[in-house]
């Protein structure tokens, strides 16, 4: 693959941590890439980082993901309708479309993703069934929420279930606090 075509897909990001971090170099470990994006953040406040972590009912994190599950659906095998779909969620939220792939299964459904900026949104369809599954995980601003309605109104449901998660606490509350570096000897 292309460097520009690994970038589409977010995967330079260990090659960006790497040079934000003063050419630290490539980790050989899952643990050495976590310390090597402490490192990176180290000594700078939240405030100061452009990471799109959110501030969501009073907790620091990545970003909200809401799966989105609708029962007794209409028009979940139409393609075009379902990428007109995607599109309006990602308008509604105030997100930024990178990309969009779905694909038609046969004899029925459809799967695919909207890639976005802040994260994505993921569907897959059982149009025998009446069901549709959508995730919607977003960080910053965009509002995920806002797709909630936009699918309710576009395949008409039956009975919609929504679940939120609220993503990377963890990350968010440790790269939240101020960190001190202590000298190399």
């Amino acid at each position: 693959m292309e460097s520009n075509a690994l970038f589409e897909l977010g995967m330079d990001l260990e090659v960006r941590v790497a040079e934000d971090a003063a050419c630290v170099a490539e980790p050989r470990s899952t643990t050495q890439r976590e310390e090597n994006v402490l490192t990176a953040a180290a000594g700078v406040y939240a405030d100061d980082r452009l990471d799109h972590f959110i501030q969501k009912e009073g907790v620091h994190c990545a970003g909200a993901h809401l799966i989105i599950d609708l029962y007794d659906a209409e028009r979940l095998d139409d393609l075009p309708y379902v990428e007109q779909a995607l599109r309006s969620c990602v308008e509604e939220a105030g997100a930024t479309l990178l990309h969009i792939h779905l694909h038609p299964f046969e004899p029925t459904g459809v799967s695919g993703v909207a890639v976005l900026a802040e994260s994505h949104i993921s569907v897959h369809t059982w149009p025998e069934a009446g069901y549709a599954a959508f995730d919607v995980f977003m960080c910053g601003d965009a509002k995920p929420e806002k797709c909630v309605d936009v699918l309710r109104n576009a395949f008409n449901p039956g009975k919609t279930a929504v679940s939120e998660l609220l993503r990377g606490r963890e990350v968010a509350s440790q790269l939240s606090k101020p960190h001190t570096l202590e000298a190399a000897e």
